[in-house]
């Protein structure tokens, strides 16, 4: 995959005395590897623990918060809401691989990884994260029914369908991860066994081989242009429908009313989108630049979605707020609901 990490085989020069000494000491093909903190702060690993853990928190706590309400709510049991669910079900899918390896670190427990357990990382970051795309796909397809086939929407979209596609799309990016992450146990590494991150992503580990790592250049690549290329490409199309749709509507509250019930997907697009697009910018044209910008830039990929995208759905989609409300304000919330009815009726 595309993702950021350190030049060559060398020992970084970030890398503490301990790494140094952990990866002279190791023999040539050790199954062992070893993670990287943030290069030159590490006697505030502590300290810098801390912002991690309410990002996790906020993450896990939102993301629950979401599957709950639209697995308990069946005023939630509707399309556009399984989609988000899967979101939900992604997003943390992606992150939650990284967090015990990066506290292990932070928290001075172990920077020691095994490679079969590193593999298995790799598999669950990179698989969440192709099938995210394809979520965000799925869910434009959604608005797109839901606007210009309004009266279609239930009977296209059928519970049926959308667990077929949401059990496609974390197919489609497993299986295509496979071939990637197999080539690597016929790989040997003969160099430097220090990962410039607190997990393990492909593109990392695959600069430390010694060997013809062409296979892997070739088939990530592909993997990126075909997967979220066609993935991106479908979500512009969609919205190219959606917005020809829109336009033929004649009042300007109309329109802006269709406009608004996307607002919340847009959001989630370029929450996933712009961090990668940034990434592979900094990958391919800021190889030699700071350590630190790397690390900056995949702790975002990997972590603000997660975070921003409940908090988005929560601010814009009035039925979450609601479920939200409901589930902290049981109380409050039914004599609101009871107090408006009856203001209503009057």
């Amino acid at each position: 995959m595309d993702l950021p990490a350190n030049t060559g085989g060398c020992i970084p020069e970030s890398a503490s005395r301990e790494q140094i000494e952990m990866v002279n000491s190791s023999s040539t093909f050790s199954s062992t590897f070893y993670l990287t903190g943030i290069p030159g702060y590490e006697k505030y690993h502590h300290w810098i623990s801390i912002p991690f853990c309410l990002l996790y928190l906020v993450g896990i706590t939102g993301n629950c918060t979401i599957l709950h309400i639209v697995r308990t709510d069946r005023r939630l049991h509707e399309p556009m809401y399984y989609f988000l669910a899967m979101l939900s079900l992604t997003d943390m899918g992606m992150s939650l691989p990284t967090m015990i390896t990066l506290f292990r670190v932070l928290w001075s427990i172990s920077r020691e990884i095994q490679f079969s357990v590193c593999v298995i990382q790799m598999f669950f970051i990179h698989t969440f994260s192709l099938t995210e795309s394809s979520v965000l796909l799925a869910m434009a397809l959604d608005r797109y029914v839901a606007i210009c086939h309004p009266l279609r929407y239930a009977t296209i979209l059928t519970p049926r369908l959308i667990s077929k596609i949401g059990i496609a799309s974390l197919l489609r990016s497993a299986f295509a991860m496979i071939p990637l992450l197999a080539r690597l146990a016929f790989f040997s590494f003969c160099h430097s066994h220090v990962l410039s991150h607190s997990y393990c992503l492909h593109q990392d580990m695959m600069r430390l081989a010694c060997a013809d790592i062409t296979f892997n250049v070739m088939y990530g690549l592909f993997l990126i242009i075909v997967l979220w290329g066609m993935d991106s490409l479908g979500i512009f199309v969609s919205y190219v429908f959606i917005l020809h749709s829109v336009l033929k509507i004649s009042s300007r509250e109309g329109r802006f009313k269709a406009l608004n019930t996307c607002a919340s997907h847009i959001c989630a697009v370029l929450i996933l989108y712009v961090p990668m697009v940034g990434l592979s910018i900094v990958h391919r044209f800021a190889r030699h630049s700071s350590p630190l910008l790397h690390i900056f830039m995949a702790h975002i990929y990997l972590l603000v979605p997660p975070v921003l995208n409940p908090v988005i759905y929560s601010v814009k989609t009035k039925q979450i707020r609601q479920g939200i409300l409901h589930l902290f304000l049981p109380t409050k919330h039914n004599q609101f609901s009871g107090d408006l009815g009856m203001s209503l009726r009057q």
